[in-house]
């Protein structure tokens, strides 16, 4: 695959201390199923899904690993970002839920990263408790 990181991704797997080397991308909960008005939006984490999927399978015999990160509902500033009839579809699926906070996809990708280096954790979902 020709992409700039790669040599330095196979470099640290086999020079690095630890002797493997982490991708990890993240993705969304929208991945894995499509939603009314978010067409463009499940689309590229299909494809964000796809693609450590592909990678995954291309690098892991490098002692590579590539994984993906799929938050349900988390906490950001996107959600003021959207038309006011999503704003209203999300507020209406969610409701009042605590949702993730950004720290809590921190520590999913600080656990991906620190498994053995025969452990690979390609894909983890990740959602708030009370998400349905």
């Amino acid at each position: 695959m020709k992409w700039p990181a790669v040599p330095h991704l196979l470099k640290a797997a086999a020079q690095g201390p630890r002797r493997v080397a982490d991708v990890v991308n993240v993705g969304s909960l929208a991945g894995r199923g499509a939603f009314a008005m978010s067409a463009v939006y499940c689309a590229t984490k299909f494809g964000v899904g796809a693609f450590s999927e592909a990678l995954r399978q291309e690098l892991a015999r490098q002692h590579v690993r590539v994984s993906v990160v799929e938050p349900g509902s988390v906490d950001t500033e996107l959600r003021t970002h959207n038309s006011d009839a999503v704003q209203r579809q999300l507020a209406a699926t969610f409701g009042e839920i605590e949702r993730l906070q950004s720290q809590d996809v921190a520590d999913t990708v600080g656990y991906i990263v620190t498994r053995p280096r025969h452990v690979a954790v390609a894909e983890l979902l990740v959602r708030p408790t009370e998400q349905v």
